[in-house]
């Protein structure tokens, strides 16, 4: 079910492209973006040229964000890719404001719904969820930071006009890709449970976060417990969850947000 969410994540991705930016020249996000780019001033195609430029990225995020969400990431963009060359470049609208906003819109609605679901649309998503598990900053905030050299680019390549009407896709983008992604977000876990040593153990061989551990007993049985904290993201508490639960079925586990963090966040 989530690989069909990430392909359907992708031919979203491709239409918001093929139809509202590429037939004005607007450039999307990251390494698509290269790749539209590539597309308009060579003779090769967009899909093709996608392909090619995320190789090098999937190995790098094979490494540092792991195998199932490289394997999400890699079906994503052969998908992407295949929705590129096979939809036609025809714009819905005549009007370039309406295409920005409605192709930054629509885009950032496919990516989140990749990265929801463990995945990725490749490029320079990969490095944003990779600096995203060990800081404060959004994925979306991150995107468009580092997608500067995009609208650069267009205005270099382009006219002006171009790269400011891509940089307003762009930001739209990294809005509506926020509202949909929360992983990024950090939340606080409280893990009360007597399997304390065993189920640290796991989680600091399996997580990139650090665990304090206070010592506790409950209250109605007086046994003697073992409290352990954690700060972490969103994408997390699932695998985290998944630990305690193979230790201890009776742990108690409090998740609450947290509203910011001020010290090391990942593990040393």
């Amino acid at each position: 079910m989530k690989n069909l969410i990430v392909v359907a994540g992708s031919l979203i991705v491709a239409f918001a492209f093929n139809y509202f930016l590429v037939p004005h020249g607007i450039l999307s996000s990251g390494i698509s973006g290269i790749a539209i780019l590539l597309g308009i001033i060579t003779p090769f195609n967009t899909g093709l040229l996608n392909l090619v430029l995320n190789l090098p990225l999937l190995v790098l995020g094979y490494f540092k964000l792991g195998k199932r969400i490289t394997i999400n990431t890699l079906i994503c963009v052969i998908s992407l890719s295949a929705f590129l060359s096979i939809l036609p470049a025809e714009a819905i609208t005549d009007n370039v404001l309406l295409s920005s906003i409605f192709g930054g819109i629509v885009s950032g609605i496919g990516i989140g719904l990749i990265l929801k679901y463990s995945g990725t649309s490749g490029g320079l998503d990969i490095i944003a969820i990779m600096i995203s598990r060990s800081s404060n900053v959004s994925v979306g905030l991150l995107l468009t930071g580092m997608n500067g050299i995009i609208v650069l680019i267009s205005g270099a390549v382009f006219t002006w006009e171009i790269a400011l009407y891509t940089l307003l896709s762009i930001y739209l983008t990294g809005k509506m890709l926020d509202t949909i992604y929360t992983n990024h977000e950090k939340l606080t876990m409280q893990i009360v449970t007597t399997k304390g040593e065993p189920i640290r153990k796991e989680l600091l061989a399996s997580i990139y976060r650090g665990v304090t551990i206070t010592e506790g007993y409950g209250g109605f049985t007086l046994e003697k417990k073992q409290i352990l904290m954690m700060v972490v993201t969103r994408y997390e508490t699932l695998q985290i969850k998944q630990i305690v639960r193979k230790h201890d079925e009776d742990a108690f586990i409090n998740i609450f947000e947290t509203v910011e963090v001020d010290g090391k966040f990942a593990k040393n």
